[in-house]
């Protein structure tokens, strides 16, 4: 209808996929290249890993103090310990679990990059393959792998105490989903908001969700890999932390109370007011 002459053919011949190099080089004056796409999925497994972690751990602890607190395992131990001592010594036990596995993980597929860029290496630098484990070797992983750690450990600690805390008011797993279920509609905005970044990780929206302590774990996963500035960092692990050390506070608070009512549904109005009680 428009006319034109092998339209067909130029409209296929005008579709071109193309992926975007950087080339850096570093203070030696060896040059290496990245890849848009390759960043992308590291800065996604990343994100996805923290939110499986979180999730996990967090919900194992929540796990934990029902199961002592159904048992009435948890009015022996507080007779020996204090309450905060007591939630404490959970979270910070199953942190070392969850770093236990990723200090494994790390070790192994660090091994195995090196084996492979050893035997790339040997033969031939003009494979594909070689080419492309260059591309991961030119992130810094040292420092990612840092950070992933840091972050995990100031989101786990903000999120496992609100688990702690919300659950010693229940008795049962089936009452804990009014409390369990906004701190994990929280963590999937997170996980949107990182997924949302990607297409732009310097922007405006990038830059706050990076900084709000809720979704700065995952979000900043997203980031690090293209070079965050690190006055962003600092600023973004200082609030993360603050408000991690404010959430187990309260937490504990409940936490103190509730881990010695049991028989009764209590409303979250009714949880809070316990902060309050000295």
């Amino acid at each position: 209808s428009f006319q034109i002459p092998d339209l067909e053919k130029i409209i296929q011949e005008s579709r071109i996929s193309f992926d975007i190099e950087t080339v850096k080089w570093d203070e030696d004056g060896n040059e290496s290249s990245s890849s848009a796409e390759v960043i992308s999925i590291i800065g996604l497994l990343l994100a996805l890993l923290i939110y499986m972690f979180i999730t996990i751990y967090g919900s194992l602890v929540m796990q934990g103090v029902m199961e002592e607190k159904t048992n009435r395992i948890v009015e022996v131990i507080v007779s020996s310990c204090k309450p905060f001592q007591l939630m404490m010594g959970k979270i910070i036990g199953v942190a070392l679990v969850g770093l236990t596995q990723f200090l494994i993980w790390a070790v192994i597929i660090s091994g195995l990059a090196v084996g492979l860029g050893i035997g790339l290496a040997d033969s031939g630098p003009m494979s594909e393959v070689s080419s492309l484990v260059g591309m991961v070797q030119s992130v810094n992983l040292a420092g990612t792998l840092v950070c992933f750690v840091i972050y995990f450990l100031g989101g786990y600690l903000l999120y496992a105490a609100l688990f702690a805390g919300f659950g010693s008011a229940v008795d049962q797993a089936s009452d804990a989903s009014q409390f369990t279920t906004p701190i994990i509609i929280v963590m999937i905005v997170a996980l949107y908001a990182g997924l949302g970044c990607m297409e732009n990780p310097n922007g405006n929206f990038a830059l706050w969700c990076s900084m709000i302590p809720f979704t700065s774990p995952i979000v900043m996963m997203v980031r690090l890999p293209y070079d965050v500035p690190f006055w962003q960092i600092a600023v973004s692990v200082v609030a993360l932390y603050a408000t991690a050390t404010a959430i187990i506070w309260l937490s504990a608070r409940i936490y103190r109370i509730g881990i010695l009512r049991y028989g009764k549904k209590f409303t979250l109005k009714e949880i809070l007011t316990w902060i309050k009680t000295q």
